[in-house]
């Protein structure tokens, strides 16, 4: 699998191919947000690590562009902590937001949770099984360590959801709307009360939430092993 980063550090970028390649990945890179679209254009790459902030084109109109055409991941690797930061990125269409300096053995699993999800989204599944979650979207059933879980439509659509983008960070703004339609991203406390209902018939008791909160940004399902 080929992955793109996109970063004018050349010590970043250096540290980051060596370790992807060392992995078994093709890598390419660029310097700016302009030259990564043109080389996206001419061979589209599985994953794109982007930086925010560089000259001629930075990392969130390159985010943007990407999504106009495609759903490559993208994961952005950012100093910026501010939550209006983040939630620009993954609003843009990011997948993924790692804050810098980072750990590379996160990073490398961060990137292949996103690689996963996409190649599960290849071949829309009716039935996903997902370590210890069994769902039948046809069905509207879902099982969870081996044993039936009853949820109600909306808990159901939530889980379905999630399922779909293991691993992947989404807004309240983007899981508001899907849920709900437009009318719902001014209700944000349904959500909250939908995701509290939900891991009360999921999660195993004294256990790490399969729902993982990221803090004013949104949530995410955490990728079953």
């Amino acid at each position: 699998m080929r992955i793109l980063i996109v970063d004018d550090e050349r010590q970043i970028t250096r540290v980051l191919r060596t370790s992807l390649q060392s992995h078994g990945y093709d890598v390419q890179v660029a310097q700016d947000g302009l030259e990564a679209f043109t080389m996206f254009e001419q061979s589209p790459p599985d994953l794109i690590i982007t930086d925010l902030a560089m000259p001629n084109m930075d990392g969130l109109e390159l985010t943007r562009a990407v999504r106009r055409i495609a759903e490559t991941p993208i994961i952005v690797l950012s100093v910026r902590e501010q939550e209006a930061t983040k939630i620009a990125a993954l609003d843009s269409g990011a997948d993924d937001y790692v804050i810098k300096p980072f750990s590379m053995p996160e990073l490398m699993a961060r990137v292949r949770s996103q690689l996963r999800r996409t190649a599960k989204d290849e071949v829309p599944a009716a039935t996903i099984s997902d370590g210890d979650f069994t769902i039948d979207a046809n069905a509207h059933r879902v099982s969870v360590r081996g044993a039936d879980v009853h949820l109600t439509p909306k808990e159901f659509d939530l889980l379905l959801l999630f399922a779909q983008n293991s691993g992947r960070i989404m807004t309240h703004k983007a899981l508001l709307r899907a849920i709900w339609g437009p009318a719902g991203t001014d209700q944000p406390e349904y959500l909250r009360v939908l995701v509290g209902q939900l891991r009360k018939k999921i999660d195993p008791p004294n256990a790490e939430s399969y729902i993982q909160s990221e803090p004013w940004v949104g949530y995410r399902f955490r990728p079953q092993v």
